[in-house]
């Protein structure tokens, strides 16, 4: 993918419902401008650590699971790999019930039919099917959809300044809200929701042509993945605030005047769905199954599919599952946020940015097994994460990563993962062969 098709994947793949959800459950900690500024801190965060961990990916063209190894060993890679995988089929489930509904509510305006398990049912198969098609279908859909995506975002936008205006106004604008903790901790949440994808970028960055620096990777992420978040977080907000809905389908149904345009916003819904989930939610985990049961791309894609029905994504868009997504978005980020901090620490400060593509693909070379140095570190950060909850992917940072290195560089039993001397040669030839 060249620049602007990898531009409009980012920003197709990241319309979420969570993110408004996320929106609607800061309604009465924060008043609007604190939110935007949230916002705008989470996704250059998010733009920072996609640029850092990303950088593997796209020098050598190797994939998330292939990246792990030389921090967490063949093995070891499981772990980082499920805890990756669960989010993502969580959401996958969430958005598609959302999808379906939206499908739903269109079938019942129009003609009069109502049945949301037959649509979600449907809707998911949909998705597999689309899935099957690889980064070459991701592309044209996500190229497509995020136009239509974006101009039904501003749309929507308008629409709820012009039916909520004064609601808005008195419940949102003269709000004290708060620039403490919960400030911080709301920047997390927008962040959370991508953090699983600050894990697996290389599964993304390998596709994108060569020749971007990091200064524009990193313009190209925050111009993607900034202004849909944005919308998204402030209609969130902004609609619960002034009515008390959550529901995201009720929100878009009351924030548009008239049947057509209804008609559209649900469309919009339901496509942003899908050009989430085959990019956040269906890659990951697929990438995951091929790994560690060694089976074939499109096999995967039909057992994640049909994995997320097992999550119960009814259960999630109830009226008081707002705060329980974000118990649920704090909880896996206390994973991520080290597991983050182990990858980007090994590239830099451990292989200097250097890697060896022969020993990254030989089972039974260096990094066999499991690296337990990566594992006590990862459990270190997710201990100092839970200590504070609020802002987890924050605090597991620096204790996952200042660990990590010290044992590597002092840990005897870290010796075999450490870059051995002919690594250089290995890691020149295996460069040149995979650029080739």
């Amino acid at each position: 993918m060249g620049r602007t098709s990898y531009l409009l994947m980012w920003m197709g793949g990241c319309v979420s419902i969570g993110t408004f959800t996320m929106g609607s459950s800061l309604v009465g900690t924060l008043n609007l401008i604190q939110l935007l500024v949230a916002i705008s801190i989470g996704c250059l965060v998010i733009g920072l650590g996609l640029v850092l961990n990303g950088a593997a990916g796209y020098k050598y063209g190797i994939p998330f699971m292939v990246q792990a190894r030389s921090s967490f060993g063949f093995t070891g890679t499981r772990i980082p790999g499920l805890v990756r995988a669960v989010p993502a089929l969580v959401w996958y489930g969430f958005q598609s019930w959302v999808g379906a509904a939206a499908i739903n509510q269109v079938s019942a305006v129009l003609f009069g039919f109502d049945n949301l398990v037959l649509y979600f049912i449907a809707f998911q198969f949909l998705q597999i099917a689309l899935s099957i098609f690889g980064f070459k279908g991701i592309k044209w859909l996500e190229n497509v959809g995020a136009i239509f995506i974006l101009a039904a975002l501003v749309y929507m936008f308008v629409s709820v300044l012009n039916r909520y205006g004064a609601e808005i106004e008195t419940n949102l604008l003269s709000v004290d809200g708060t620039w403490g903790t919960p400030f911080w901790g709301a920047t997390m949440l927008f962040l959370g929701i991508y953090a699983t994808m600050m894990i697996n970028v290389s599964d993304y960055s390998r596709e994108h042509t060569p020749g971007s620096r990091p200064g524009l990777l990193l313009t190209i992420y925050t111009a993607a993945i900034l202004p849909v978040t944005v919308f998204m977080g402030l209609i969130g907000l902004m609609v619960s605030g002034a009515t008390g809905v959550v529901d995201p389908i009720q929100v878009f149904s009351n924030a548009v005047d008239n049947t057509p345009l209804l008609v559209i916003t649900l469309v919009f819904i339901a496509f942003a769905q899908v050009t989430t989930n085959v990019l956040n939610n269906v890659v990951p985990p697929t990438y995951v199954l091929m790994d560690i049961f060694k089976v074939p791309y499109r096999v995967a894609t039909v057992l994640v599919g049909l994995l997320a029905f097992a999550t119960f994504p009814w259960l999630l868009v109830r009226e008081e599952s707002a705060d329980g997504l974000q118990i649920f978005v704090q909880t896996y980020s206390a994973f991520l946020g080290p597991i983050f901090a182990v990858m980007v620490v090994d590239y830099y400060f451990v292989r200097r940015r250097a890697l060896n593509l022969i020993k990254l693909y030989d089972a039974s070379g260096a990094y066999r097994g499991v690296n337990y140095t990566a594992l006590i570190s990862v459990g270190i950060g997710i201990a100092t994460a839970f200590t504070f909850s609020d802002i987890s992917f924050y605090a597991g940072l620096l204790p996952a990563g200042l660990c990590y290195y010290l044992l590597m560089k002092f840990w005897p039993s870290s010796r075999r993962f450490l870059p051995a001397a002919d690594d250089a040669a290995g890691t020149r030839s295996g460069e040149r062969a995979e650029r080739r």
